[in-house]
This record gives structure tokens, sequence and C-alpha cells, in this order.
């Protein structure tokens, strides 16, 4: 039994001589925060016009849960969108939109959705027109928790928010998940998506770049090491894993540690360690090396 909430197979798209999707084969699991990484023009809004059927595939297939995305009356029926642009009836208040959008879902929680507007400090009572680019943000949010539907598309959802609101956010992506929902999220922000997925996709130039945890992605990477010790210097020489020895103070060394941390530490038990400080990358670093080692 498929168990996956996205699944695409070859999904590709051009839009005349240029390529934007090639060939993406991606699976977001049922219950996972998914984090959709990359630049603007990597092919993140590409892939979710093309999730949502609001584009046709060149080539490859996109499935939402077990319908396929062209299907468009019944992958809906399964999901919430909220777009990076949220555009709002200019002439409808906060309540009337989201009373709207409240019938038209796939299902609607009125007693999470008032919830939500107080947490998101969200002042019902003003015409569409009115509104922030942070606002509306926040209405099409709130809409789309409140709907408890099973997979949320998220594009870039907190360009406009302050970042007391991005923590209220990433709060409700916790509870999304533990509700079992499933969380599509794209995103440049790289913190942000450290902070709330499990998983990630790297996406560079409309292909695939790596998919993994971000735990894994961590560990994949190199982090940097930084010791003290009395008396003679750790020999670092030739154990695997370690690169860069510099010194860096009086009885002080710096490497950078890739894989396993075991032949380094066998090498720093031999000698008088006083501290040792491992600093891990973050999702920023991981991405950047990414795109360097391509670019070379």
């Amino acid at each position: 039994m498929d168990t996956s909430a996205i699944r695409t197979e070859g999904l590709s798209k051009r839009y005349g001589r240029i390529l934007a999707l090639d060939a993406l084969n991606l699976t977001v699991p049922a219950g996972s925060v998914f984090g959709f990484l990359g630049p603007n023009g990597a092919g993140k809004s590409t892939t979710i016009r093309l999730l949502l059927g609001m584009a046709r595939p060149t080539a490859g297939s996109a499935r939402i849960f077990d319908t396929d995305s062209r299907n468009v009356r019944v992958a809906h029926q399964s999901l919430a969108y909220v777009p990076a642009d949220v555009a709002l009836w200019p002439g409808l208040t906060g309540a009337e939109t989201l009373e709207l959008l409240g019938r038209t879902g796939p299902g609607f929680d009125h007693e999470y959705r008032d919830e939500l507007v107080e947490r998101f400090a969200l002042d019902l009572s003003k015409p569409g027109r009115t509104y922030s680019t942070g606002n509306r943000q926040k209405v099409a949010l709130v809409a789309a928790f409140a709907t408890r539907a099973p997979l949320l598309v998220l594009d870039e959802p907190t360009s406009g928010l302050d970042p007391l609101m991005e923590r209220e956010f990433q709060r409700t992506v916790g509870q999304a998940r533990e509700r079992g929902q499933t969380v599509f999220l794209s995103s440049h922000q790289l913190a942000e998506v450290e902070a709330v997925c499990d998983r990630v996709a790297i996406l560079r130039a409309g292909r695939l770049v790596e998919i993994a945890d971000v735990a894994d992605l961590r560990r994949l990477h190199r982090s940097q090491v930084e010791v003290t010790f009395a008396g003679t210097a750790p020999r670092l020489a030739g154990v695997p894993g370690v690169e860069t020895v510099e010194v860096v103070g009086p009885a002080r060394l710096r490497f950078t540690l890739t894989g396993p941390p075991a032949p380094a530490l066998r090498a720093l038990a031999n000698a008088d360690v006083t501290a040792l400080e491992v600093h891990e990358p973050t999702l920023e670093e991981i991405f950047l090396d990414y795109y360097n080692e391509v670019s070379r």
C-alpha cells in the first residue's frame, strides 16, 4: 500500500526552450513535514503548479495520495494551498473570506480557526483591500490549517510575517504533524525549514540535487572542531575524515571533520585535551556547499 502523500515520477516541464523541471522523482511520506529548497528560478513553483494541476507536465506524472494531480477536482479534496503571493477578495472582510473558504475547502474546523485567528493576532473586521502582505498571508494560513486537510502545500508561507508570527507558524506546523497531516513546505528560508522539517529536498536549476533527513544531511557534511590541549598537540595527520588542520591560538587547533567521528576521537584521546567544541553545519551552509560543488 502506497503511504506517500506526494509522488512524482520523471516529472518534467518545458516552457519553449527552457527546461523548468527535469525528470523529478520525489516521494513525500504521509504525515511528514517536508522541505522543498531552492532559490528563485530553481523550479519550486513549477513543481507546485504541476502538483496542483495548474499546469500540465511535459513528461512524467504526479500523484496526490492515490490521485493523478491532473484530476484536479478529486486531488484538491485532500489538500489546502497557500501561495507565495496571497490575493484576497478586496471587498470581503477577513471574516467573510474565511467563511467562504471554509465552505469550499475539504473540511473546516471553526473552533480551531478561531484559535488561530487569536494566535496570529488577525483583525477579521477589515476588508481585504486594506490588509498588508503579512495579514493577507495570515488569512491564507488560518484558512489552510483550519481545513484539517490531509496535505498542506505551502509556498513561501512566511514571507510577510514578523519573527513572532514565524514562531507561531512553526508551532502550528508542529501541531499539524501531531495530527498526522502532511506539510509540503517550499521555501528559501533555510532556518525555517531546519526548524520544522523532518526531511528536505534541494532543487537546483530544475534538477533534484539531494534528498535526505535534516539530521542525515548534517552528518554528510563537514563539521568544524576546535580543540584546546595541554602539552603535545594531538596527532591528526592522516586521520580519516580530518581535513584542514590549523593552529588558531596557543595550544588550540581547528579542523574540519567529515563522516564518522570515531577515528578523530581516538586520535584526540591520545592527547591531553582540555576543551572540545564542535560546530555542526546549518542547513544554509549545507545548501551553499551543494551549490558550490555543482558549480565547480
